[in-house]
């Protein structure tokens, strides 16, 4: 296999051994006759991302398929450039309003059902498909009547040998799902084909009849959460889900990062909670419910902790809506700005002239710290110097010869400041917490006062109390839904 391919995820073309394609002499004596499979791309505001998507599919050496792009009211340039660019070689729907993901995949759903296709390929607007993706998908479907649908190989798109995911399996023991084989290499080790409970609907085929049974994507979801409802479906109604690793895709993932708000953070959440309260068998009720409360309580602590109010706000928005089946898109107030301060590490550092960090058996995490703060002194127009040293500033094999005070820190009495590289300072033994020196952990937590110690030290009496506060009103919300 010979890939080819740029970073930026302008084209991309995988040579593979092909098989059951239509020649040309016999596709244009097809003449007008219905083509199989309505291909739908879902759009929302990526003119530049669409019309590459777009371009790809017309590459497709299979051709067997019309073309339809559902438009989720774009504000910016979109539908435009579709129509000056392709014109008349996409049946272009343009929406009133965002409706999602999955209420605009519907749409271009809802008129292949009516059209009478006997597939439906949807493709997010942010993929590059190989030329025979189509095709091998197809060819599959054709042969294996016990599929109801089938997924791509997906590759992530600013790394394009790696894997972003070739099916998704719900881990029940631990309410989440988990994208098979992510972030592998690609070295051909990898099997062909892969039946797992779902597949993402970046790049998805599946039959009409089945869509017809089962009911298409569940739109009240909006976005995330519905293709792995959609699989779970699939798999409940007697058919299988594939993912073909001989059809082939890109995929950016950059529209589920949190840059500018709490949307994905929202969504997300939301949706997640209420899937499992779906399809949780009725014995995990109680366990399911004290998981996802205590990882409610997690994020929130810790963006209470690190000053990110906003995602915390929102995080509890989302499991508010869950729990009383409030779906659809979120109200504005739900979605917060992302705030990332590093005012706590400015004022530590605010008076100081070298910084000593502490690496404990951390290397690596001690060095991106050490970035860290000379980028927040450099923003502060601060001038100091930043030492890296072998293990911990209070064991007196350290090197640190200055004597250290076990007083905790106070900001009228500015003294040199040490950081000492630990796992999980929501973990830390109550007998470190004397503060002669500041914990830095994985996450780039900080404790460094009384106040913050006294956070840690009172986080297990709250998680008792968060916990024993929702629980009755959590498992209520679940008995009601299946009542």
């Amino acid at each position: 296999m010979k890939k080819q391919g740029n970073v930026d995820g302008r084209r991309f073309q995988l040579r593979i051994s092909v098989f059951g394609y239509m020649s040309a002499d016999r596709e244009r004596s097809m003449g007008n006759r219905m083509k199989k499979i309505a291909a739908v791309i879902c759009n929302y505001n990526k003119s530049a991302y669409v019309t590459e998507c777009i371009q790809s599919v017309t590459e497709s050496v299979f051709r067997d398929f019309d073309m339809i792009v559902v438009d989720n009211a774009s504000t910016d340039d979109s539908v435009e450039r579709i129509r000056e660019k392709y014109g008349e070689q996409v049946r272009l729907f343009v929406n009133k309003e965002n409706l999602g993901g999955s209420g605009g995949f519907n749409t271009g759903i809802r008129y292949a059902l009516e059209k009478g296709y006997e597939y439906v390929w949807c493709l997010d607007n942010d993929v590059l498909v190989d030329e025979n993706a189509i095709g091998e998908l197809y060819g599959f479907m054709e042969r294996h009547p016990e599929a109801g649908m089938c997924g791509s190989k997906v590759y992530h798109m600013e790394a394009p040998d790696y894997v972003q995911q070739f099916g998704i399996d719900i881990v029940w023991e631990e309410y989440c799902c988990e994208a098979k084989y992510y972030n592998r290499l690609e070295d051909g080790s990898m099997p062909e084909v892969v039946y797992s409970d779902a597949v993402a609907a970046c790049s998805v085929l599946v039959r009409t009849s089945l869509i017809r049974e089962i009911g298409p994507l569940p739109e009240e979801n909006f976005l995330y959460w519905d293709d792995t409802e959609w699989g779970l479906r699939c798999n409940r109604a007697g058919y299988k889900v594939a993912s073909i690793g001989r059809s082939k895709v890109l995929h950016c993932m950059g529209a589920k990062k949190e840059t500018v708000d709490t949307f994905p953070l929202y969504y997300s959440w939301r949706n997640w909670i209420r899937f499992f309260m779906k399809y949780t068998p009725r014995e995990n009720w109680e366990g399911m419910c004290t998981a996802f409360l205590e990882g409610i309580f997690e994020v929130v602590c810790n963006d209470l902790y690190l000053g990110e109010e906003n995602r915390a706000k929102t995080v509890m928005h989302a499991y508010d809506d869950a729990i009383h089946g409030r779906m659809g898109r979120a109200e504005d107030h739900k979605i917060h700005p992302v705030v990332h301060s590093e005012k706590k590490l400015k004022e530590l550092l605010r008076g100081q002239k070298r910084i000593r960090i502490y690496e404990n058996r951390r290397e690596e995490q001690a060095r991106c710290f050490a970035e860290r703060v000379r980028k927040a002194a450099q923003e502060e127009g601060m001038k100091l110097s930043v030492e890296i040293l072998p293990g911990h500033a209070l064991d007196k094999k350290s090197g640190y010869k200055e004597p250290l005070s076990e007083e905790p820190l106070k900001e009228s009495e500015p003294r040199q400041i040490t950081f000492t590289m630990t796992e999980d300072v929501f973990r830390l033994e109550a007998g470190k917490l004397g503060l002669a020196t500041c914990y830095v952990d994985y996450e780039g937590r900080i404790v460094s006062s009384a106040e913050d110690a006294f956070l840690l030290l009172n986080i297990p009496d709250s998680r008792r109390l968060f916990l024993f506060s929702q629980m009755d009103l959590f498992l209520s919300a679940v008995k009601n839904m299946h009542a």
